[in-house]
């Protein structure tokens, strides 16, 4: 009996020293403006997967960030936020996966923060492949906050890690309204090693 629970607990410390040692992915999207790691949050998990069927896909290759939003150029919006957004080569557009369900922060935890990346979406449950990046907080954009008048708030499924200031320079960009002008290009989303 004794063996047996020795070799019991050897079993949970061994599995629990793997579980420890799983590192979160990472993706590399490559801009022409210059290179951002993020950082994935198993958290919200139907998001990254979803996301990562279109990196391994490479949907976001020639893909695109086509929107700043500032404070500048929202001006019918009594809830001001500020975000990059980006989507997929447009050429993919007709293939793009079916959209999926909304993870909401209130149950994920994973907050709009400083560098947050979450799924652009319509109503719920309509987010495909665009996302945004967060410039500063943004808790307006989680469950309850009030810019989408449906109060479910957007699926934020990871952080940047790397790429902050390329973030910043994309946010700065020549915009006609919210729309970049030109786009920033993305040359390619990848998973790192």
């Amino acid at each position: 009996m004794r063996l047996l629970f020795f070799s019991l607990v050897s079993v949970i410390a061994a599995s629990d020293a793997a579980a420890g040692e799983k590192t979160p992915v990472r993706v590399r999207i490559e801009t022409e403006a210059g290179d951002i790691v993020v950082e994935l949050d198993a958290r919200a998990p139907n998001t990254v997967a979803n996301f990562l069927k279109y990196v391994d896909g490479k949907f976001y290759d020639g893909g695109r960030f086509h929107r700043t939003v500032k404070p500048d150029n929202q001006p019918d919006d009594k809830v001001k936020i500020e975000v990059v957004q980006g989507g997929i080569n447009p050429d993919r557009a007709k293939d793009e996966f079916p959209p999926i369900k909304l993870e909401r922060t209130k149950d994920t935890g994973v907050r709009h923060v400083n560098g947050a990346i979450s799924m652009a979406r319509d109503g719920p449950d309509s987010a495909t492949s665009d996302f945004f990046v967060c410039v500063g907080d943004q808790p307006e954009l989680d469950f309850g906050g009030k810019r989408n008048p449906d109060g479910q708030g957007f699926a934020a499924f990871g952080r940047v890690v790397q790429g902050a200031d390329v973030v910043k320079q994309i946010r700065a960009a020549p915009a006609d309204g919210q729309t970049l002008k030109p786009p920033v290009r993305i040359r390619s989303i990848t998973r790192e090693k």
